[in-house]
């Protein structure tokens, strides 16, 4: 049986302890949260049973938090640090599991500016990203031979290009000769980002 969704209650209360560590985070935010997140380094306090899935599904205690409104709360707190992701406020850190990419990007607008391509990607979280200098693209292997395609949210955080967006990213792809060797992949916003040679880009997606 699919488990229920969470609705606000679930995520803020705790009924075996009254006390809930993700309730504690988002009163933080919200009284606090006037400084970037980047700017915060509080000490960190312990792991909290969170858990983002391959899908971009936020999992509490088990269950899925089924508000977007606290998805995207929590997730204007997330950070990556070099050995765990954590949610952070002024005054804790608490780390969670990411089990791939914190997001998913689930659209793509593919526009033109000065003569050049320029693609635009919306997460499952709302938040938009222009691929190019500032946002790259990275391309890592996948099952059966295909590629996994990410976009930089910020930081060190990435989405995870959904399959139909990525059909739609290869289709725009060009060929470019790097080091000597021509090189198959995409080009937004003035930067080249390659994703495979030229002669293996059969059965890319």
């Amino acid at each position: 049986m699919a488990k229920k969704r969470a609705d606000d209650a679930d995520v803020l209360t705790n009924p075996a302890t009254g006390l809930d560590p993700a309730s504690a985070v988002l009163n933080q935010v919200r009284v606090k949260g006037s400084l970037p997140p980047h700017l915060w380094n509080p000490p960190f306090c312990g792991d909290i049973n969170m858990r983002i899935a391959r899908d971009g599904t936020w999992f509490y205690e088990g269950t899925p938090i089924g508000r977007p409104a606290l998805v995207k709360l929590f997730a204007s707190v997330l950070r990556k640090e070099p050995d765990r992701f954590v949610l952070v406020t002024p005054v804790e850190k608490v780390g969670i599991v990411v089990e791939d990419a914190p997001f998913i990007a689930v659209e793509m607008v593919a526009e033109e500016a000065a003569g050049e391509l320029v693609l635009r990607f919306r997460t499952n979280v709302e938040d938009w990203v222009t691929a190019g200098p500032e946002h790259a693209l990275r391309f890592e292997a996948g099952a059966a031979g295909g590629l996994k395609p990410y976009v930089q949210v910020r930081g060190d955080l990435w989405a995870l290009v959904a399959r139909p967006v990525f059909y739609d990213l290869v289709a725009r792809g060009s060929l470019r000769t790097i080091g000597g060797e021509d090189m198959f992949g995409i080009a937004s916003e003035g930067a080249f980002f390659p994703m495979a040679p030229a002669g293996e880009i059969e059965g890319l997606a």
